[in-house]
């Protein structure tokens, strides 16, 4: 069983330890024959930051696969999705509970992501080091 994350790439550019890579995200049907016709199907370019000792053997226009574990693609989610939406929850009870107000309870459900994504922007170097991608040979 793969457990691997892969994307085809373009490199856009090359710093020293670090290239950036333009890769085209698509749904599961974009690459259908009918997509053109159809509404459901979508893709987006996305810049993928990967930090490698080897980036001084790549250049703008190589045609390279980036890959990931798919650990990072649920780690990703839970940071993202999961963890924001348990806090609204349980903010959202709580202070419901506590106060029998629903539009306070709302507000704090709101607000509670504030704090949240604030450490998570202080923590996002360490983030960084979990959720990377990397070049596949």
């Amino acid at each position: 069983m793969n457990n691997k994350i892969k994307h085809s790439g373009i490199v856009e550019s090359v710093e020293e330890g670090c290239v950036y890579i333009r890769i085209v995200q698509s749904s599961a049907c974009s690459a259908c024959k009918v997509a053109a016709h159809c509404t459901a199907s979508e893709s987006k370019e996305k810049m993928i930051e990967v930090s490698t000792s080897e980036a001084s053997l790549y250049h703008k226009g190589d045609s390279v696969v980036v890959t990931a574990d798919s650990a990072v693609g649920f780690r990703a989610s839970f940071y993202g999705y999961l963890l924001p939406l348990m806090l609204m929850v349980i903010a959202l009870v709580g202070v419901l509970k506590a106060t029998h107000s629903e539009g306070a309870a709302a507000l704090s459900a709101l607000g509670i992501l504030i704090p949240y994504y604030v450490v998570l922007y202080l923590f996002r170097n360490k983030l960084k080091n979990k959720l990377s991608f990397s070049i596949e040979s």
